[in-house]
């Protein structure tokens, strides 16, 4: 599990220069979801919401068909990418849990974002829609998803 250095999602300039899979998977989860819904390369997805318990970090966006799931890392099977971010935030934080919602919001409008304490397209020092959807572009979805079904 990658730790950002203190300051770094405080500083636009230092954010948007973070490599992509860093930007996407520490602060911007919620635009890479939202852009795959937009322009989704596969059918039967939804956003799916870890949300951790009251004190604790580790809040993470991803879409799902509910067998497979795709976030920064790619696709996976759903319990592994839950897996992975339980295993990572509960080695940090003893007691570490969470609940898992589906997104009933716009994971790309400000207002419904800001509401949930994030931020907003507009509110980056650049525009972080189109940096998903470059992001989503360079993968083969198929072949992917493919994959990730043979491991569920």
């Amino acid at each position: 599990m990658y730790v950002l250095k203190h300051g770094i999602k405080k500083d636009p300039e230092k954010r948007w220069m973070l490599p992509d899979r860093i930007f996407f998977g520490y602060g911007a989860c919620h635009i890479l979801a939202g852009a795959f819904l937009k322009r989704a390369p596969l059918e039967g997805f939804y956003g799916e919401r870890i949300i951790p318990i009251d004190g604790f970090w580790g809040n993470h966006i991803y879409v799902t068909d509910g067998v497979i799931a795709f976030d920064y890392h790619g696709y996976s099977s759903r319990d592994r990418l839950l897996g992975h971010h339980r295993k990572g935030w509960s080695s940090q934080s003893l007691g570490w849990d969470c609940t898992i919602e589906k997104v009933d919001f716009d994971l790309l409008d400000t207002t419904e974002l800001n509401q949930r304490k994030m931020l907003g397209p507009d509110q980056y020092l650049y525009d972080p829609v189109s940096r998903a959807h470059r992001f989503i572009k360079h993968i083969d979805h198929a072949e992917a998803a493919k994959k990730a079904r043979e491991t569920a």
